[in-house]
C-alpha cells in the first residue's frame, strides 16, 4: 500500500503539528494504522498548493471559496479529500478495518462535532491569540490579518487579561464540564460505552489543540479540571491512535 499524504500546517511547537482539524485526520490515520506522510504548508501557500493538486475549496459564510486544511491525497485510489469530517468518512468507507463510526452513530457523532465547534466559538479569540505565538514567521504574517478581519478586532483586543479572558476561560471549562456529563452516562471507558470511536477523537483533538497552543500553566489549568480526567483521556486516545508526542 502506498502512503497517503496529509497536508498540514507547521509550527514552532514540539512535534510541529498542532492544528485542531488536521490533528483529527492524523489521529484517524494513526488509529487505522494507515501509512502516511506529511507535506507541510505555510498558511499563504495553502490556496496555490491546493489548487495545484485539485482539492475542493470550502465556502466562506458569504459563499466565496476558501482553501483550508486538512486535505489528504490517496495515491491508492486517486482521491483528494478536503475537510476533517469528509476525510474521516472517506477513510472509514475506503479502509473499514478498525471502524471509527460504530453502527448507526454517524449522525450523533456529527452532531457532537458541530456542538463542539459551536460551544468553543465564544472563546476562539483566546485560542487564536495563542496560535499567533506558535506559528512560524511566514504563517503568522498571514494568520493575524486574516483573523483580525474574521473577528473584526485587532490582535490586542482578541482576549485581553481581565473580564474578557475570564469569560473565555468560563466557556472552555463549561465545554468540558458538559463533556464529562456525557461520559458519565456511559458504562464504558469511551463516549460510545466500551467502543472507541471518532467521538473520542473529537474530544481528544480539542484537548491536544489546547495543549499545543496554550502556555504551560494554562494547559495545567485545563488538565486539572474534573479531577484530571482530560489529561488521562488525551493520553489514552493518543495511545489508541499511535500519536506522538
Amino acid at each position: 500500500m502506498l502512503p497517503l499524504i496529509l497536508y498540514d500546517i507547521p509550527s514552532n511547537v514540539e512535534g510541529t503539528y498542532w492544528s485542531l482539524n488536521t490533528v483529527k485526520s492524523r489521529f484517524v490515520l494513526g488509529y487505522k494504522g494507515l501509512p502516511f506522510k506529511t507535506e507541510w504548508i505555510e498558511y499563504p501557500d495553502i490556496a496555490p498548493r491546493m489548487k495545484e493538486i485539485g482539492a475542493t475549496p470550502n465556502k466562506r459564510p458569504d459563499g466565496s471559496d476558501i482553501y483550508t486544511l486538512p486535505v489528504i491525497s490517496d495515491p491508492n485510489t486517486g482521491a483528494v479529500v478536503t475537510d476533517s469530517w469528509d476525510i474521516a468518512v472517506y477513510l472509514e468507507s475506503t479502509y473499514p478495518e478498525k471502524p471509527i463510526f460504530p453502527k448507526d452513530t454517524n449522525g450523533l457523532i456529527r452532531a457532537l462535532d458541530t456542538t463542539y465547534a459551536d460551544q468553543t466559538q465564544p472563546a476562539v479569540a483566546f485560542i487564536y491569540l495563542r496560535v499567533t505565538e506558535i506559528l512560524r514567521e511566514r504563517s503568522v504574517g498571514y494568520f493575524i490579518p486574516a483573523r483580525e478581519k474574521l473577528l473584526n478586532r485587532k490582535l490586542g483586543e482578541f482576549s485581553p487579561e481581565g473580564p474578557v479572558r475570564d469569560q473565555h476561560w468560563s466557556v472552555l471549562e463549561k465545554l468540558f464540564t458538559t463533556t464529562k456529563m456525557w461520559h458519565d452516562t456511559t458504562d464504558g471507558k469511551w463516549l460510545v460505552g466500551g467502543t472507541f470511536s471518532y467521538a473520542d477523537i473529537l474530544v481528544a483533538c480539542r484537548l491536544y489543540w489546547l495543549k499545543k497552543v496554550l502556555h504551560d500553566d494554562e494547559w495545567k489549568r485545563v488538565a486539572a479540571w474534573n479531577d484530571g480526567k482530560w489529561e488521562m483521556l488525551l493520553t489514552d486516545v493518543k495511545e489508541e491512535c499511535k500519536v506522538i508526542p
